[in-house]
């Protein structure tokens, strides 16, 4: 008997879950099947059985694969030098729409889906502890407690994932306007905190 190569399968499995998601993502939830999604695969409806017990769960392994993508391509921009917090506050939303805004309009798609809402809130929990650990990072470089900081970076990805899936100039500005006062604010809080000791 063949022994699978464990890394050989994952490679593949990653790219099938890439391929179909990006295949979601251009057409729609609804309106592709599994021989089509084979097709964009470049293999046979069998071969996808092969990875995945049905189509729920190559959604479900997909959405989560592929969005856990896109958050280590954000974190990969986020600044850790604060001289560049300004300007990537200002250029991420438009970024994020640009390059991952059907991705995003995908996921809450399936995310929102009464069938896989729980496994939604599984994934949201994970972003949660990554970013509560982004802001511990941060804190000794603003100079912010990491507890002030979470709330500033869910406002920051709500601002970006909005304006990806509505392009809603208005919601962008008013958020981001309120993130950067708030930044201020605590910045001098704190500084002065640390001064008077």
């Amino acid at each position: 008997m063949r022994v699978r190569n464990e890394e050989e399968y994952q490679r593949k499995k990653n790219d099938i879950m890439e391929k179909c998601f990006d295949c979601y993502a251009e057409h729609g939830l609804g309106s592709i099947g599994i021989k089509g999604l084979a097709e964009a695969c470049g293999c046979t409806s069998a071969n996808l059985y092969m990875y995945f017990e049905n189509l729920d769960d190559l959604i479900i392994q997909a959405t989560a694969h592929c969005m856990s993508r896109v958050e280590e391509d954000f974190m990969a921009k986020a600044p850790v030098d604060p001289q560049d917090l300004w300007r990537f506050i200002d250029e991420i939303p438009y970024w994020t729409a640009q390059k991952h805004g059907k991705k995003y309009r995908l996921m809450y798609q399936v995310y929102t889906h009464p069938k896989y809402r729980q496994y939604g809130k599984e994934f949201f929990e994970g972003v949660d502890k990554r970013y509560t650990q982004y802001a511990r990072g941060l804190e000794s470089k603003l100079g912010i407690p990491s507890e002030k900081l979470v709330p500033l970076i869910f406002i920051l990805i709500r601002a970006c994932v909005h304006y990806a899936l509505f392009e809603d100039e208005f919601y962008l500005h008013s958020q981001i306007d309120v993130l950067k006062e708030s930044l201020v604010m605590f910045m001098e809080k704190y500084r002065n905190q640390s001064g008077s000791h």
